[in-house]
């Protein structure tokens, strides 16, 4: 007899490349551009684009839901 097992969810892959999740549970981004035209911006502003920054809690349910495991 065959048992209704739950399906596994699967993870975005996109998200997954794009977020971070620290071990205190915070999702992390990127900051973008940075890819091009760094000629005309500051090093300043470049060092601090480098940086990540974390998720806007609007956001973050979203980001949780393409993440399920957490990856």
């Amino acid at each position: 007899m065959k048992k209704n097992k739950k399906k596994k969810l699967k993870t975005h892959r996109g998200a997954a490349k794009r977020f971070k999740i620290t071990s205190t549970g915070k999702i992390m981004r990127w900051h973008s551009g940075k890819r091009h035209l760094l000629g005309t911006k500051r090093p300043r502003r470049q060092r601090k684009l480098a940086n990540k920054v974390e998720v806007n809690p609007a956001d973050v349910p979203n980001v949780r839901r393409a993440l399920p495991y957490g990856i």
